[in-house]
């Protein structure tokens, strides 16, 4: 007889971020288990194309545009999700910023600006609108992809890998503070993933020839191999799992 740990059947799942990459994976994987997933992500069209490849699958998916980095998009859109659902069990914090790739000492007010503001401040609300909603209705999960960069800084990454090491205590805080409410938050830790956001990595021969030495495994990650580890966080199977870094990386950080 098959699990039925991994189902999730009657729930409403949030992903920021979705519209590519990870997210995308993250997104299509919890609507192939049942979940009704809500694609969100900066712009409206991408998100509708993954909303109805997901549909088009036979899983049940709609769109809603969202920049995490701007806190009025943030209310508007856990509004709608209050006034279509009334509930919200799942939100997985994907959508992430890097403008910045170069020494830190030439980082620029900008470039810091907006990674804080979307990487640090945008997860923290949405994390807190999240929560509120999960708190009425008996619990939910949180689940943060942050990144290894978090562990090990990243080569020419100083302030993202700043941000990222925050989520990584505010996963933590989250989870101390809301564990009451029935909310688990966790964090997924991906390492060198193939997406178009790490595309500066792969760009650069010597740096993606330097990164991938270094991995174990010998390869750099595909983002259909992230979402597993973000199914398992927000399923029943981790019920008792809550302030948990998982990093998903080769190897490259034992």
């Amino acid at each position: 007889m098959a699990t039925q740990l991994f189902d999730l059947t009657g729930k409403v799942a949030l992903v920021s971020g979705a519209s590519r990459g990870i997210g995308e994976e993250i997104a299509k994987l919890l609507a192939e288990q049942g979940a009704h997933v809500i694609v969100s992500s900066r712009k409206i069209d991408d998100c509708t194309a993954v909303a109805d490849e997901i549909c088009k699958a036979g899983g049940s998916a709609e769109a809603f545009a969202c920049n995490v980095g701007t806190m009025d998009q943030i209310v508007e859109l856990f509004a709608h999700i209050r006034k279509a659902h009334g509930k919200l069990h799942i939100c997985v914090n994907n959508a992430a910023t890097n403008p910045y790739f170069g020494h830190v000492l030439d980082t620029d007010l900008g470039a810091y600006n907006k990674t804080v503001e979307v990487n640090i401040r945008g997860y923290f609300f949405m994390s807190i609108e999240a929560g509120k909603l999960m708190r009425e209705h008996g619990g939910g999960a949180i689940v943060n992809t942050a990144s290894i960069s978090a562990l090990q800084p990243g080569p020419m990454q100083g302030i993202y890998s700043i941000t990222k090491a925050a989520v990584v205590n505010m996963t933590k805080v989250f989870a101390k503070e809301c564990a009451p409410f029935g909310i688990r938050c966790n964090a997924l830790l991906p390492g060198l993933t193939k997406t178009k956001f790490a595309g500066a990595l792969f760009s650069n021969e010597d740096i993606y020839q330097m990164a991938v030495q270094a991995i174990p495994m010998g390869r750099h990650a595909e983002p259909s191999e992230m979402a597993g580890t973000v199914l398992y966080l927000v399923s029943d199977a981790s019920s008792y799992t809550t302030g948990e870094c998982i990093t998903v990386d080769g190897g490259i950080t034992i």
